[in-house]
């Protein structure tokens, strides 16, 4: 496992420096962009997940994604999450960032490569890397499709079928999160399908 930064981030400062680039004014499934960045975060942290993965939960979308077109700092000016939340974090959260999921996410489990939407290069992932980048992706996800009816009924059968692509890359308490709650939003979702009798 790599090293984590010397200093760890303060809570309050990386709070305060969402707020200040306006996580909390950006709308969200569940709110605003800011209490999804803080629900990934603290789903993460339940997770156990080291400090840096937890971290980038909590910045994921600092240069924003690419199902979430909205960045709080451009791409290609990295120094300053660098500073708030050390170089190892802020690799996590740009190639998380920069991933274009339409090149990368179907043959993950297979070539472990991640395509870059900000400049076309790719990176193949192995071991821990390629775990931590996985069990972010499926955090994410995870609290969208609990956040929004209309996204799990969209996307809840896409996601299943991803992530059991993803099972033996992904943490494994992340993993059976990613079951409970696809079992529940699908439930949900056949419940609402329903007519009354």
């Amino acid at each position: 496992m790599a090293d984590v930064p010397e200093a760890m981030p303060d809570t309050a400062t990386v709070l305060a420096a969402l707020r200040a680039r306006g996580a909390e004014t950006v709308e969200h499934p569940g709110g605003t962009l800011y209490a999804h960045l803080v629900r990934v975060f603290e789903r993460l942290g339940r997770h156990e997940l080291s400090p840096p993965v937890q971290w980038a939960g909590l910045t994921h979308a600092f240069y924003g994604t690419d199902g979430f077109d909205v960045h709080l700092q451009d791409p290609s000016d990295r120094e300053p999450l660098r500073r708030l939340v050390g170089p190892e974090t802020e690799l996590l959260v740009h190639r998380y960032a920069g991933c274009d999921r339409s090149r990368s996410w179907a043959t993950l489990a297979e070539t472990g490569q991640v395509w870059s939407r900000f400049d076309g290069h790719v990176e193949t992932l192995d071991g821990a890397d390629l775990r931590d980048f996985v069990d972010l992706s499926l955090v994410n996800e995870l609290d969208v499709v609990e956040q929004s009816s209309l996204i799990a009924q969209k996307y809840g059968d896409y996601f299943r079928k991803l992530f059991a692509g993803w099972r033996s890359l992904a943490s494994p308490s992340v993993m059976a999160d990613a079951d409970e709650v696809l079992a529940r939003v699908n439930g949900d979702r056949l419940r609402a399908g329903r007519r009354p009798v």
